[in-house]
């Protein structure tokens, strides 16, 4: 396996952190309620509510499709142990499962610890919850949310998976999927927020999450950086062995 390309670990995990601290310091509330109301008719609902496109297309047969991603990479991790050509492509296809795995395992446990509700379930949006922040009070409910993170967010936002997996052999082709993840979690999340199924900040959390996953993987089971080259010159450096 060749050495990894340079990263700067500290700067690429740092940003995302405090993304994070942000979140939970500005009054993000205010910035999901309005973009909610753009996408809220009082008459008749969230405006992608009863949407067959964005719910049996968008939602259901894409995250089907990623799923098929998922068992291909375990498949070939297990064809990867094997004498085949997959062997070269153990350690990457094992990185994958097990980004792809935890970035989508963490949402179940965490929905279940915040129970923060969808906007769907919320009195300002037609629903009969009050509103409750991520951090502090929450008000008793029979029904608690399970809206935090967004799950289906996870879905598209887990692929950035793949360009850690790629940027060591094929550069370009780890931008490309990079920008796709991007793209594809994006578009996931814009789809549900037109359902009320999700705020703004609920796959924004989504996104740190997986990009954090796939980062401290990558730095686990893939990364190999290259040997640093000494400065000294043979014969400095035999005197300071001799010394």
């Amino acid at each position: 396996m060749p050495y990894s390309r340079p990263f700067n670990f500290l700067l690429w995990s740092g940003l995302p952190l405090l993304a994070m601290a942000l979140l939970l310091l500005v009054d993000v509330p205010r910035v999901d309620f309005a973009l909610a109301h753009l996408f809220y008719d009082p008459q008749s609902g969230f405006i992608g509510r009863h949407s067959a496109f964005l719910e049996d297309v968008l939602h259901d047969r894409a995250k089907q499709a990623v799923i098929l991603l998922g068992v291909f990479a375990i498949a070939g991790f297990i064809a990867s142990l094997l004498p085949t050509r997959l062997r070269q492509w153990r350690r990457p296809l094992g990185y994958l499962v097990l980004a792809l795995g935890i970035s989508t395992a963490i949402v179940t446990p965490l929905k279940a610890v915040t129970a923060v509700q969808c906007p769907w379930s919320l009195e300002e949006f037609g629903g009969v919850e009050p509103y409750s922040p991520l951090l502090g009070h929450h008000a008793y409910v029979d029904k608690p949310g399970r809206c935090w993170p967004g799950g289906h967010a996870s879905a598209g936002f887990s692929l950035l998976a793949l360009f850690f997996v790629l940027r060591d052999r094929r550069p370009r082709l780890a931008r490309v999927a990079l920008v796709g993840a991007l793209i594809l979690g994006s578009v996931f999340s814009l789809g549900r927020m037109m359902q009320g199924a999700h705020f703004l900040s609920h796959n924004v959390w989504t996104l740190l999450f997986d990009w954090m996953i796939s980062l401290v993987c990558y730095r686990l089971v893939l990364y190999r950086p290259a040997p640093v080259k000494s400065t000294l010159r043979p014969d400095a450096a035999l005197e300071i062995r001799s010394s």
